[in-house]
């Protein structure tokens, strides 16, 4: 009996580091973990979606798609709360991100098992503006302790120079609980939908 107890019990481990691996690899590969944030555990489940189309860390989504926000739905319990940021960390351009990273929108007091449209618009969405190359927008979720009143979370002067981390540290919010990327890329002005 001890012996069925501990295999499943392996088996549960060994299901939950896939699980991980499934969610982490793609952001390490995309080097949102070490130029973003720091390697961590996800713990709340995060869909994005632009319209019909549901995002996957890494896949392309045109500007014109993403003029308007995307709906951001969080698993967790309805007495937590979640904060949202969207950077993108190759501003101005991959080679030269000088501008890293670039702010497009934060929303905090987003109750658990809910969406981004329910929590508290600190600075408001800015679609995917990419000038040259193939740019990452990063969507990192992260649990807050408290509620946040609006005077805390007061927006940055500028968009330009945001930190992701140093956020994070500045509102006792920890390491990410989820992170979706994406990737846009400028379209030729005879392409763009409206």
């Amino acid at each position: 009996m001890r012996h069925l107890y501990k295999s499943r019990k392996q088996s549960e481990r060994k299901n939950r580091a896939a699980d991980m691996s499934r969610c982490v690899d793609p952001l390490v590969v995309g080097r949102v973990i070490g130029e973003v944030v720091d390697m961590f555990v996800p713990s709340v489940a995060m869909a994005v979606a632009y319209g019909a189309r549901d995002l996957s860390n890494g896949c392309h989504v045109k500007p014109s798609l993403a003029a308007d926000q995307p709906l951001v739905r969080i698993s967790g319990r309805r007495n937590d709360l979640y904060t949202l940021v969207m950077t993108d960390p190759d501003a101005p351009s991959p080679s030269e991100p000088t501008m890293r990273e670039y702010l497009h929108w934060i929303v905090v007091n987003i109750p658990g098992g809910t969406d981004a449209t329910k929590g508290e618009v600190v600075v408001p969405y800015m679609g995917p503006r990419p000038p040259v190359g193939i740019h990452r927008y990063v969507l990192v979720l992260f649990e807050q302790k408290t509620r946040f009143p609006y005077v805390e979370a007061a927006p940055p002067e500028e968009r330009a120079y945001f930190n992701t981390r140093a956020f994070a540290a500045n509102h006792e919010l920890g390491l990410p609980v989820a992170v979706v990327y994406f990737n846009s890329q400028k379209e030729p002005s005879g392409h763009r939908r409206r």
